[in-house]
């Protein structure tokens, strides 16, 4: 169903005026199919019964989960992910189970593996030995519900290593050629790679055929397409015609009455 999904709203950056459970309705009644979320969780390890409201919000709601964050930390706090994080990675190794566990409950099959920021005292290089290890850990861990582990270049966070496309590609190759884990994909959040000066025209052709998932937002401001200067529409163009054929995560932040007037509601949803 994910495929024939062209928009997907980020409930947890979009629609926030609204309690986190009642979020995929909304983007329902907005005339979307599909929602994805960052961890929704305050733990790697939920109730049982946090985890049924969250995965009956969405079944409730007659909408797909497109995407999910394995635990990535206190995201408002700085923190950017648990994957190469020497301290934290007994807890981000108890989350795989979980989130396996509500994608198979909902159909989800593409996970965000956020890699992690550069801890004080610690060293680099074997942060980056866990991290490799990690991420063929979550690839194992969704290989048999058939999902994906995403990793993504990110912005506004100077300690997370993986600022450009090559960076991102250069770890998978190594989960790949290290572990043979092949179940991982470049999650191409046009916003981040933009506001880190990459040529995005030039990083879409050179890895098109190792993008597993799209974000946008426009820049300056990560607000809606068409309030800043990057052509998104033409970045999305340009993806269906090199063969991306998932949905495009709308990641954008907008205190607009109206978060979606950009985008007609024809071309929402299939």
């Amino acid at each position: 169903m994910a495929d024939q999904i062209p928009y997907t709203v980020n409930c947890s950056i979009l629609l926030t005026d609204l309690p986190l459970l009642e979020r995929p309705a909304a983007a329902k009644a907005a005339g979307f199919d599909g929602v994805e979320f960052w961890w929704p969780f305050a733990s790697s390890t939920p109730a049982a019964d946090e985890i049924d409201a969250f995965v009956g919000a969405i079944a409730d709601a007659g909408v797909q989960l497109t995407g999910l964050n394995f635990n990535a930390g206190d995201m408002p706090g700085g923190d950017r992910g648990l994957i190469s994080w020497p301290a934290r990675s007994a807890e981000l190794r108890d989350n795989l189970d979980v989130v396996a566990r509500i994608g198979e409950r909902t159909g989800c099959r593409a996970f965000n593996a956020l890699y992690g920021n550069r801890q004080p005292g610690e060293d680099a290089a074997a942060q980056d030995a866990l991290g490799a290890e990690s991420l063929a850990l979550a690839a194992k861990a969704v290989e048999r519900i058939g999902g994906t582990v995403l990793l993504e270049p990110v912005s506004g966070a100077d300690a997370y290593p993986l600022k450009t496309s090559d960076d991102a590609v250069a770890v998978l190759d190594r989960v790949r050629d290290e572990h043979d884990a092949t179940n991982l994909g470049l999650l191409f959040d046009v916003y981040h790679l933009a506001v880190n000066g990459a040529d995005v025209d030039v990083d879409l052709k050179n890895h098109a055929e190792r993008i597993a998932h799209v974000q946008v937002a426009d820049a300056p401001g990560r607000g809606a397409p068409g309030s800043g200067d990057l052509p998104i529409q033409r970045w999305i163009g340009d993806l269906r015609d090199a063969g991306y054929a998932g949905p495009v995560g709308l990641e954008y932040k907008t205190a607009d009455v109206h978060p979606f007037a950009w985008l007609p509601r024809e071309e929402r949803s299939a």
